[in-house]
């Protein structure tokens, strides 16, 4: 019988970068439920060490079980509550990279606002979550800015109806959810700029989180941030182009603490920080430069 191991850490050693809540899902949830499968496919015989049984099994379940378990543990060892920098090693190897991933326009602002809530613990992994968003007409290159700037029907154009958008895996892999988003994008009649919004129902999430947890966890993520901006002014409309013509980010938390219901809002330009902003970001981090440098 192989048991499912104990974490090498306590579950809220992690905080807040990852909540208490989170690892007690993914160990006592996640990884006991392969360690389970594996001993019931394995009608509870010890066949060794899980990698004995990962080499001699062959495709199918019982090496698919016997290897999730194998990278839970694993996984758990590579996490420390013990900050450190990058050692000597890794900090060259991000220097000299040949290649740097530039993130997605629309994941930008989604994972900008995801991404903390999910690491804290407020939304949990397998929470069913939707994205809306609008883009300037820029963001669809050429063909679609020479078409907005002829045609006469330039209204809010809803796409991405299959649900099949390029950006929703980016969004889920990165967010660290264990499904995509329900996307919907829409493009509309102006050149550049984009609004982000994901609804959440507090009420319904574990906890029932306040809009001041919302707020507050998100405040910190980014309080050292130079690009990407939390505000909690009260607004009564947010502007797509409040950010266009920079490689700035503006998240907010509103809603309605009475009913319990969130709109996360993330602003930002299509062309800036949700593309070539963000690029000489990277390049400025590869090359050794100060973030902001060109921008």
């Amino acid at each position: 019988m192989y048991s499912l191991p104990e974490l090498p850490y306590a579950y809220e050693a992690l905080e807040p970068t990852v909540s208490a809540n989170t690892l007690h899902f993914h160990h006592d949830k996640h990884h006991a439920a392969y360690v389970t499968a594996l001993n019931g496919l394995l009608n509870g015989d010890d066949q060794g060490s899980l990698e004995a049984v990962i080499k001699a099994a062959a495709p199918g379940k019982i090496f698919n079980n016997a290897a999730q378990a194998w990278n839970h543990a694993f996984f758990w060892h590579a996490m420390s509550p013990t900050k450190t920098a990058p050692g000597a090693d890794l900090a060259a190897a991000i220097a000299e990279a040949k290649r740097v991933s530039n993130p997605g326009c629309y994941p930008t602002g989604f994972l900008a606002l995801v991404r903390p809530l999910v690491r804290a613990g407020l939304v949990p992994v397998d929470w069913a979550i939707s994205v809306n968003a609008v883009s300037g007409y820029s963001g669809g290159g050429k063909a679609m800015i020479a078409e907005y700037e002829t045609a006469t029907d330039r209204a809010f154009r809803p796409y991405g109806l299959s649900l099949a958008h390029k950006h929703a895996p980016e969004m889920q892999r990165h967010s660290g959810l264990a499904h995509a988003p329900i996307f919907a994008p829409a493009v509309v009649d102006t050149y550049r700029g984009m609004v982000v919004e994901v609804p959440l129902p507090l009420y319904a999430l574990p906890g029932a989180p306040s809009l001041d947890r919302m707020t507050d966890v998100l405040a910190q993520a980014y309080a050292d941030s130079r690009i990407v901006r939390f505000s909690a002014d009260a607004v009564a409309a947010v502007n797509i182009e409040e950010n266009a013509g920079t490689d700035r980010m503006t998240l907010r938390v509103c809603g309605n603490a009475a009913t319990g219901q969130a709109r996360l809002i993330a602003t930002l330009d299509n062309l800036g920080k949700g593309a070539a902003g963000a690029a000489v970001q990277n390049l400025n981090l590869a090359l050794g430069l100060g973030e902001r440098t060109g921008l």
